[in-house]
């Protein structure tokens, strides 16, 4: 069996937050963008913190989010993680993790090799590095569209501390994704949902149990 982190983005009702947690999967994502299916608003992350109490992580889900917003997120979902999903600059990830004092986790879009390079910048500022798909220049949302990419462009990643895999992430496929870069977090939303928005409770268990049997 395989011991890796695993992480159920674009929880946004009870029943989800209840299976993820019944999963035993280590944290959930709370997504704070309005244009996303998976959107909570300030009353439904801390209703659902307050359901979770500490039987796992919370991480809070930013695109281009200004500190106002960031800050009330913080305090209603009471956030274990940042995570910053936009066209934020290494810049803006210091700030954010010297303003709110928690670990910063850092999205990047890959699609070529160069976007693996590019994420050099981030190392030593973010926590944790997510290797994310690109999306189409003309979608609506930066993520959670089910669409992967070339795992192949982690290759030299394998090992390293510090970084995520999400990007089109199902319970068909986490075992082959594992066993090709070795990951030691895994992020799924769309992959465990039978709907934009709409997570399954027995895709959420098949995915964290395929991750753990790897």
């Amino acid at each position: 069996m395989t011991s890796v982190a695993i992480k159920i983005c674009g929880i946004s009702t009870p029943d989800a937050l209840d299976a993820a947690i019944a999963a035993r999967a280590d944290f959930i994502g709370l997504v704070f963008f309005p244009p996303s299916p998976r959107n909570v608003d300030g009353h439904a992350a801390a209703a659902l913190a307050a359901r979770a109490g500490s039987s796992i992580g919370r991480v809070g889900l930013f695109v281009d989010a200004d500190d106002g917003l960031i800050a009330e997120s913080v305090r209603a979902g009471r956030l274990d993680a940042i995570q910053l999903h936009g066209e934020e600059t290494p810049e803006r990830v210091a700030q954010v993790k010297d303003r709110f004092g928690l670990p910063v986790w850092k999205a990047i879009p890959v699609a070529t090799a160069k976007d693996v390079e590019n994420v050099q910048a981030y190392r030593g500022i973010a926590d944790l590095l997510l290797f994310d798909a690109r999306t189409p220049k003309d979608a609506a949302l930066p993520g959670g569209m089910g669409l992967s990419f070339d795992w192949s462009l982690l290759s030299g990643w394998r090992g390293r501390p510090g970084w995520g895999l999400a990007g089109g992430l199902s319970p068909a496929n986490v075992a082959d994704a594992l066993e090709r870069t070795g990951a030691p977090l895994l992020d799924t939303s769309s992959g465990v949902e039978t709907a934009p928005g709409q997570k399954d409770p027995e895709l959420i268990r098949a995915f964290c149990d395929a991750a753990r049997n790897a």
